[in-house]
């Protein structure tokens, strides 16, 4: 899974994070709607538009973007996006921009020709390696810190936003949320794991009722059931063939002599044949 996606699916559930990963308060969220607006003229689209309820231009629009690959023209895109959309929709409301890049070494740097920009103060630039988050962070900033997390610690810091979205979202639906958000990161995180190291990693009883445990079960019922039959099957067939192992120790088979027909385990000839009370001498 593509690293936007998830951060889309973290803006939407959790609108909050962003004010939070640029200090402000998390209840500013609640004066936003997160959206996805398409730039008709190239087809851009923003990782992520936060557009204020009401037209009071001390509210701005936030646009942004999430880079977790080496891109040299991210700033030169991200501006031409931004002036499209504002000679395109032409809203009342200021702007900034937020950009998040997964490490420092990422960012190719301001061009000359938007230091302006960076001058007033109307674009933000978040490094997730850096973010100092704490047990009093929430739990959204704690996933997006998940995100890039070493392998080695990201195990215990999933485990414990686990046991922090328990008690932070009270909402069944809305923790359910939140709980198949840290699934999909953690599948995509650990795509390297089998399966069984992932379902290890998921300990609470409300995580079973994710779509990846919900996939696994049915996968599970399925191949059972597929199991089942075969076996059947196969103890329908070896069972008719013992069936067959007097009579052909009448005709004067031997013991070897049937199981190399049949194609069976020389054993359960031998068990049948005793069974039976056919003692046919063995070859």
């Amino acid at each position: 899974m593509k690293t936007d996606t998830i951060f889309y699916q973290l803006f939407q559930t959790l609108p909050s994070i962003l004010f939070e990963l640029l200090g402000k308060p998390a209840t500013e969220a609640a004066a936003y709607q997160f959206t996805s607006v398409e730039i008709k003229e190239l087809a851009f689209r923003f990782d992520g538009l936060f557009v204020p309820n009401s037209e009071i231009p001390e509210q701005p629009i936030y646009f942004v973007e999430v880079q977790f690959q080496p891109k040299t023209d991210f700033y030169w895109k991200l501006f031409t996006e931004i002036c499209l959309y504002l000679n395109q929709y032409q809203p009342k409301n200021d702007f900034h921009a937020v950009a998040i890049f997964a490490k420092r070494s990422l960012d190719p740097g301001i061009p000359r020709q938007y230091r302006g920009w960076f001058m007033s103060q109307q674009i933000t630039v978040i490094y997730l390696d850096e973010l100092e988050v704490t047990n009093d962070n929430s739990v959204g900033l704690g996933m997006v810190k998940l995100v890039v997390e070493k392998e080695e610690t990201a195990i215990d810091h999933s485990q414990q936003l686990f046991a922090k979205s328990r008690q932070q979202f009270t909402d069944a639906a809305k923790r359910q949320k939140v709980l198949q958000l840290l699934e999909t990161i953690l599948v995509y995180k650990f795509n390297n794991l089998t399966r069984q190291e992932i379902e290890a990693m998921f300990t609470l009883d409300e995580l079973k009722q994710t779509r990846y445990f919900r996939e696994v079960a049915e996968e599970e019922r399925t191949k059972g059931k597929l199991e089942g039959k075969l076996e059947g099957k196969l103890e329908g067939k070896l069972e008719g063939k013992l069936e067959t192992v007097p009579l052909l120790l009448q005709l004067g088979l031997t013991v070897e002599q049937i199981a190399a027909n049949l194609g069976v385990d020389i054993e359960a000839v031998r068990q049948v044949a005793e069974k039976s009370g056919d003692q046919t001498p063995s070859e």
